[in-house]
């Protein structure tokens, strides 16, 4: 499935991925290959996800997801370093 990743100031990661995690408002939830639509908000936590290029992990501060045909769109308040 395609994921992007935006904040309000740059785009912090598009790519294929396998799965991803996120810190959802009622609780962790993860997204796979053609999973149901949804749209979720985030609280702040830990996003990881898992592509070609390995498992990567980004800690958001809040955000909402959107899964929609195969693509996963991630818009986050920011990313902490």
């Amino acid at each position: 499935m395609h994921l992007e990743i935006l904040t309000p100031e740059k785009k912090i990661f598009e790519g294929e991925v396998s799965i991803a995690t996120f810190p959802g408002a009622d609780g962790s939830f993860q997204v796979m290959d053609h999973h149901a639509p949804l749209i979720s908000l985030l609280k702040a936590g830990t996003v990881e996800y898992k592509g070609k290029e390995g498992a990567h992990q980004i800690a958001v501060t809040g955000g909402v997801v959107e899964v929609l045909k195969n693509k996963v769109i991630l818009l986050a308040d920011s990313v902490v370093a």
